[in-house]
């Protein structure tokens, strides 16, 4: 499948670590994985462990430990990009970057029930694309339920444009960086 991507570079944003305090007046640091305050595989099983299922998404996070860890392991190899959000040593929020077969890379970001409404995902999210940037990542994709205006508002935000409608999701795009020749 061609996706289209927009000629203009989204961002720019701070990458990892930083530092910022959300709109419960809550101190997070945002740590690229792996370079967390605790052990993260141990902290985002047991984040995704308590998540609420009406914030679950085609399908993901999955449900039950096993599937979770199961998840995780394939989303934190070393072809795929991650950052946490953590607040003293909770993981508030976890975004990653997962490669796909032609050289983009799908975005999917999740936050903690009790942490949402804040400015966790924008701040998350900025984290994640200046990472990426910073790595060389060009071109980033993401699909979001049609209805869920509240995340079609962030993703517009912070620098992706609409590419296409299906019935239940919509696709949405980003440039991180400029196109190679």
């Amino acid at each position: 499948m061609t996706r289209d991507y927009p000629d203009t570079v989204a961002g720019p944003y701070e990458p990892p670590p930083r530092t910022f305090t959300d709109r419960a007046d809550r101190e997070l640091t945002i740590q690229v994985y792996g370079e967390g305050p605790r052990d993260d595989l141990e902290a985002l099983v047991e984040m995704y462990e308590g998540y609420d299922p009406e914030d679950r998404a085609q399908g993901i996070p999955p449900a039950g430990e096993e599937r979770i860890r199961s998840w995780l392991d394939t989303i934190t190899d070393d072809d795929c990009h991650n950052v946490v959000a953590w607040h003293d040593d909770w993981p508030a929020g976890h975004a990653t970057l997962v490669p796909d077969r032609g050289g983009a890379y799908e975005l999917a970001i999740f936050v903690d029930s009790d942490y949402q409404n804040a400015g966790i995902g924008t701040q998350l999210i900025e984290g994640l694309l200046g990472h990426g940037h910073d790595i060389g990542i060009e071109r980033v994709w993401l699909t979001v339920e049609r209805w869920n205006e509240p995340a079609i508002s962030l993703y517009h935000k912070v620098g992706f444009e609409r590419t296409g409608d299906g019935s239940f999701e919509l696709e949405m795009t980003a440039r991180l960086v400029e196109e190679a020749e």
